[in-house]
């Protein structure tokens, strides 16, 4: 009977590990009731007016208010929800011929390409969508346009900004949704500051938001690849909130690593990386080179920057972003059309990070890699690469949680828990399954093996501290 009851919870081991469970977020994605968003008290967290923490779960949208009809819109919107996304990255004058080519409604955003001249129906369009979000809980990254339209280095443009009119579309902008609460604006669109005058059109444009609706609303910046907002722009005094750009590379030591260092700047803000590498995109630009990225390229990311200090993350999807349907012009090789992306796994693991984090206490949560000890070889733990162990705790000691990109063995120091005796659990990141993984006095430091040793196998490793009695990781 031993053996066999053995052989039955080895095997539902095995399959929890390789065939992932679909979790479904229930109601609205954010209760919106909590009030408009703010920075915490530690200036490190997103929270709501009346104190809830607000965790950032973004994805890349780009093109929803320029490509999407209204019914495409609803299966977009819906599909997110149940996901447990919590912002939606959207760009109101599109990349793609945002100004010349008229949205799925067939209207224009403005008459002539002029900023002050908004075309009345588009804008009704972009209502609609904002309005739709909210019934389901979720926030609007609103983009007032893509870089190309004050920076063309690339792209189709044409520019149409100078700080004159930049400062009063913000204004317009922020007049129109002063009242919605499921905004946040986002200004930049991949574009680097390059110019004093790039410059000046983005600060008048972040003075016009806040001068159009008084203060509503949180402002960040997205920049382009391997920047990071702070880089620019980060002491000016509308930035509630640093965005990075780490970019389509599979690599901590390429790029996601620079998270871990805009944590660090003064005066301290929060910080997001709002476009990591997409799913199913080229790695690192160059498919004949590299091939697609696949889910656990963009798992990967989504620990290494939240447990560097990222009080969030953004998710992408290569179809996704610009909502490709198998018959438009496609941009560098997608793989499928964005109403069959939107259901691949990266997507639906997305929801497991905020689940984890919202299991145990959020705003007291810091990064600590010290926590990890190191091996004599240091490039096989911590690691390097694509095989980089990072580590973040609660400041009180209650928690530790360790993020483990392969199956190989590693120490850490228990000590950084402060009770008398820690439990030890094992979360899979493929399915928000949570295995027990022992309990140990807090005296020495402590080995783990993964449950998958030796392969290609993600694990993040929770240790609490037993007197608290926490609940199962993962769980609501």
């Amino acid at each position: 009977m031993k053996k066999q009851f053995f052989l039955i919870a080895s095997a539902f081991l095995a399959l929890s590990i390789f065939f992932p469970l679909e979790a479904q977020w229930k109601g609205p994605s954010v209760d919106l009731s909590h009030g408009k968003l703010k920075i915490s008290e530690n200036k490190r967290y997103i929270v709501h007016d009346d104190g809830t923490p607000f965790f950032y779960l973004g994805d890349t949208g780009w093109e929803l208010f320029h490509r999407l009809n209204k019914e495409e819109t609803e299966k977009y919107l819906e599909n997110r929800r149940a996901k447990g996304f919590t912002v939606i990255q959207a760009v109101v004058l599109a990349e793609l011929d945002g100004l010349n080519t008229p949205n799925a409604e067939g209207h224009k955003p403005l008459t002539d390409n002029n900023p002050l001249k908004p075309n009345e129906p588009y804008w009704q369009h972009v209502d609609w969508v904002i309005k739709k979000a909210a019934e389901k809980g979720i926030f609007i990254g609103l983009l007032p346009t893509w870089g190309d339209k004050w920076n063309r280095k690339w792209g189709t443009g044409p520019e149409i900004f100078n700080p004159g009119n930049a400062r009063a579309y913000g204004k317009f902008l922020g007049e129109r949704y002063r009242n919605n609460v499921n905004i946040i604006w986002i200004l930049g669109g991949d574009r680097p500051v390059e110019l004093d005058i790039h410059k000046q059109i983005i600060v008048a444009m972040a003075e016009g938001l806040r001068e159009g609706d008084e203060g509503s609303h949180l402002i960040s910046f997205h920049p382009t690849g391997g920047q990071g907002s702070a880089q620019f722009l980060h002491n000016e005094p509308w930035l509630d909130f640093n965005m990075r750009q780490n970019g389509h590379s599979q690599s901590y030591s390429e790029r996601y690593y620079m998270t871990s260092e805009d944590y660090k700047l003064e005066p301290v803000k929060p910080l997001i990386d709002a476009e990591p590498i997409y799913e199913d995109h080229p790695v690192s630009f160059k498919p004949d080179a590299n091939g697609h990225s696949i889910a656990v390229d963009v798992r990967k990311p989504l620990y290494w920057d939240l447990f560097s200090g990222a009080c969030g993350h953004t998710y992408g999807h290569h179809s996704v972003w610009q909502m490709w349907d198998g018959k438009r012009e496609p941009v560098n090789r997608p793989l499928m059309p964005w109403y069959e992306a939107i259901d691949q796994p990266g997507a639906r693991q997305m929801i497991y990070g905020r689940l984890l984090l919202e299991s145990r206490p959020f705003l007291t949560r810091i990064p600590d890699n010290s926590i990890i000890v190191p091996d004599n070889v240091t490039t096989s733990v911590p690691g390097a690469g694509s095989y980089r162990f990072v580590a973040t705790r609660d400041q009180e000691g209650s928690y530790a949680m360790i993020y483990v990109p392969a199956g190989r063995k590693f120490t850490v120091k228990m000590d950084v828990i402060k009770g008398e005796k820690i439990t030890a659990w094992w979360y899979n990141p493929r399915n928000g399954e949570s295995t027990p993984a022992g309990k140990y006095p807090n005296i020495v430091n402590q080995t783990f093996i993964p449950p998958a040793p030796g392969e290609n196998l993600d694990w993040i490793l929770v240790l609490d501290d037993s007197s608290k009695k926490y609940r199962k990781p993962g769980t609501r």
